[in-house]
């Protein structure tokens, strides 16, 4: 099983964003750090997401276990429902992606366990600027 650790950071909400995505169980560790360009922090938690539903389907991960310190993200998915509709068309498109793997789940971690990810999304900050 593959294990993929996601988060979206946002310097301001809205401002400049970026998703981390840190994958690993494959023998090797996957690291990127996307710009999301200016958005909100939730909105950045769920593009993290999709972005990491994206690289796992090019990869031809079909058995993937998230994790992700946003509550918001591991409830929408879990419910498949988001309150707030500018959150309901990411979850459809994460919901899209996700329906097409072989097993997808997804667990809410505290932020302390994804260091990694968390560093990866500040640094997508960073490059939306260059």
């Amino acid at each position: 099983m593959i294990e993929v650790y996601i988060d979206g950071a946002s310097a301001g909400d809205p401002g400049p964003s970026g998703a981390g995505i840190f994958i690993k169980g494959h023998g090797a560790a996957e690291q990127y750090s996307i710009p999301l360009g200016i958005m909100s922090n939730h909105q950045a938690e769920f593009h993290a997401l999709i972005e990491a539903l994206k690289i796992c389907m090019k990869q031809g991960y079909h058995t993937v276990s998230f994790r992700t310190d946003s509550q918001a993200v591991e409830n929408a998915m879990e419910k498949r429902y988001a309150k707030k509709q500018e959150y309901r068309v990411l979850l459809e498109e994460a919901l899209v992606l996700a329906d097409q793997l072989n097993l997808f789940f997804i667990k809410w971690i505290p932020s302390k366990e994804n260091k990694m990810a968390d560093e990866l999304s500040r640094k997508a900050i960073q490059l939306n600027n260059k």
